[in-house]
């Protein structure tokens, strides 16, 4: 009984999706199927996007870019360009990885981490913000996919250095 003296039935009931995602089980005991044409098709549309993306990156890159450019000539707004490539970092960190551009992944979580509410808004950020998208740039203009081996490694460690020198931690 409650504190109110009202009767109160609680139901537990199992949560099946784990069990059903897991491949565990289903509801009436039938195996699950894919069809392989489906499959086969699904992956040729993902193919075909990955070869776009490249070209529909870099559109979003110009995009931060001018955006940053307004950061660097307009300071009193500044808090709204930062928003905005916020939003566009988010957009993209989810991206890089789908169609074999690790980088633009990494380089695009760190711009948003970078850019979150509570960000400073000195030049400085300006920036480090302006590497961010420079790293990106180089990432597609050389079409360096997956981690990149040894580039990306060096082109990680430039931004990690560009962040200390901007952000006064050298």
């Amino acid at each position: 009984m409650s504190k109110s003296g009202i009767k109160v039935r609680f139901y537990r009931i199992k949560n099946r999706l784990k069990e059903k995602t897991a491949g565990l089980g289903n509801l009436d005991g039938a195996e699950i199927e894919f069809d392989e044409d489906l499959l086969s098709d699904a992956q040729d549309a993902l193919d075909d996007l990955a070869e776009d993306y490249p070209d529909w990156v870099m559109g979003v890159i110009d995009e931060l870019f001018e955006v940053h450019r307004r950061c660097v000539d307009d300071e009193i707004n500044r808090k709204g360009y930062f928003e905005r490539i916020n939003s566009i970092a988010h957009d993209m960190k989810g991206q890089g990885g789908t169609f074999g551009y690790q980088l633009i992944t990494d380089f695009s979580e760190g711009l948003y981490k970078f850019t979150s509410k509570g960000a400073g808004l000195s030049d400085s950020h300006v920036e480090i913000i302006k590497a961010h998208i420079d790293a990106m740039r180089v990432v597609i203009r050389d079409r360096i996919e997956g981690d990149g081996g040894e580039l990306g490694s060096a082109l990680k460690k430039g931004m990690e250095q560009s962040v200390l020198k901007y952000s006064g931690k050298k």
